[in-house]
């Protein structure tokens, strides 16, 4: 049974329905008579959650990163912003900034366990929300997504960097007409 991943809302963990758009999933890791062994695998908004919140006439705002906590767990870590209006490409590149310097910050503080808790409970996404705020309005800020990637090597230093992962865009796609 060791290696199934198994998926739940929090809502189901902590009883508040409000919570019922995150899905949260956990790798088993070992079985002792009834009781399973978990290991937070990842997380991300329901398809739904997600399609609500977005709006005509206003941006998205996605910023993709790759993060090793202070433990040595390497994860990848989506973050997503729904400002009130459509903003200018200027703002664009201020947020996705906000965004990677808050989770440098979180990175460089937290373990583990203590980056999943503020990630999942939101604590992360308010934070980046009360300095988003100074740059646009804005009307939802969350960690659409995590995913652990690596388990800390043994007496290998790791280092905690929050690096963006590259996003495929239309400008940097080649034309497929153009090859001859």
């Amino acid at each position: 049974m060791g290696g199934r991943v198994v998926e739940t809302t929090l809502y189901n963990i902590t009883g508040d329905f409000s919570q019922s758009n995150l899905k949260l999933y956990f790798k088993v890791s070992g079985v002792k008579g009834a009781r399973a062994d978990t290991v937070f695998k990842g997380h991300e908004y329901s398809r739904d959650y997600l399609r609500s919140l977005v709006r005509r006439g206003s941006s998205r705002v996605d910023g993709i990163f790759g993060v090793t906590t202070k433990d040595g767990y390497t994860l990848r870590v989506s973050i997503v912003i729904f400002p009130v209006i459509r903003i200018r490409s200027s703002q664009r590149i201020l947020l996705r900034r906000l965004m990677q310097d808050k989770l440098q910050e979180k990175v460089e503080r937290l373990n583990f366990d203590q980056l999943v808790q503020e990630m999942v409970l939101g604590k992360v996404a308010s934070e980046i929300y009360n300095e988003g705020k100074k740059i646009c309005p804005l009307r939802h800020v969350g960690v659409r997504k995590s995913k652990l990637l690596l388990f800390p090597e043994e007496g290998e230093p790791r280092e905690r960097e929050v690096k963006p992962v590259p996003e495929e865009s239309e400008e940097t796609a080649e034309p497929s007409g153009t090859e001859q």
